[in-house]
């Protein structure tokens, strides 16, 4: 099996180092990521400059590994389009330093980059932390995203498969299970903070409020995640609303009949 990991960190970040060493005995590990941290970017590509991939040497490790000057996206179509030989037979994201639940699914470049595979018909995987620690320790949660990787990998994926995997930032034993959650999209986790820069206007910064909330759901991917369980929420690429199309049509027929 070839597998292409990517992310939103970084080429040099810790999380895909301990993704790449997780991911190896499934199969051959190639890597294609940002040459710096593109946290946050959702699903945009690079239009107005040159996309460039440097070859780099990946943590002292024999895997092929590419640094590219652009955005998670971009890291995935210049790997299936340019860089490798072969088309992969998945694609897997991570492992972001920060969970992604809820509404991080619109926001975060590490489920982008997994939507983007998934768009190339490339059964495609997002796996975070949930951690905010600046240096987290890596190795602790390997052995959970082998597990996972092991189940899932046992099955055949569908070309559109895009999962969204969070992990808690607890060893194998304190670990409570697996459990597949719907968004909790109602959850608002970022909010503006105001604040006065030193010419005395006011600027507003966005305030990660995770810590502090409070969530009902316990059926949610915040709630499930908290409360000691690695995360799997299966997203979709199409987002037609087809009971809505089909109501906005049906408004348009009579307009035309009754013109």
């Amino acid at each position: 099996m070839n597998i292409l990991v990517t992310n939103d960190d970084g080429i040099f970040s810790s999380g895909v180092l301990c993704l790449a060493q997780a991911l190896q005995p499934f199969g051959n590990v190639s890597i294609v990521c940002p040459d710096q941290e593109r946290s946050a970017i959702s699903h945009a590509i690079t239009l107005k400059s040159p996309v460039k991939a440097n070859k780099v040497n990946f943590f002292e490790t024999s895997l092929e590994a590419w640094a590219v000057n652009g955005t998670p996206a971009d890291c995935v179509k210049m790997a299936i389009e340019v860089i490798l030989k072969e088309k992969p037979d998945v694609i897997v994201s991570g492992i972001n330093r920060g969970p992604n639940l809820g509404r991080d699914v619109f926001y975060s470049g590490t489920i982008s980059a997994a939507i983007e595979g998934a768009m190339y018909q490339i059964p495609s995987i997002a796996i975070s932390l949930a951690t905010l620690k600046p240096n987290p320790n890596f190795s602790i949660v390997e052995p959970l995203a082998y597990e996972v990787f092991e189940t899932l990998f046992r099955h055949k994926l569908s070309p559109e498969t895009v999962l969204n995997i969070n992990l808690p930032y607890l060893s194998r034993e304190m670990v409570k299970g697996v459990a597949v959650t719907p968004l909790a999209m109602d959850v608002l986790r970022y909010q503006y903070v105001g604040l006065n820069d030193p010419q005395g206007y006011m600027c507003y910064w966005l305030s990660d409020h995770l810590s502090e909330l409070h969530f009902e759901d316990e059926e949610s991917d915040y709630y499930k995640l908290r409360d000691g369980y690695i995360t799997i929420t299966p997203l979709q690429l199409n987002m037609t609303n087809t009971a809505m199309k089909a109501k906005i049509g049906k408004w348009f027929q009579g307009a035309k009949q009754s013109s």
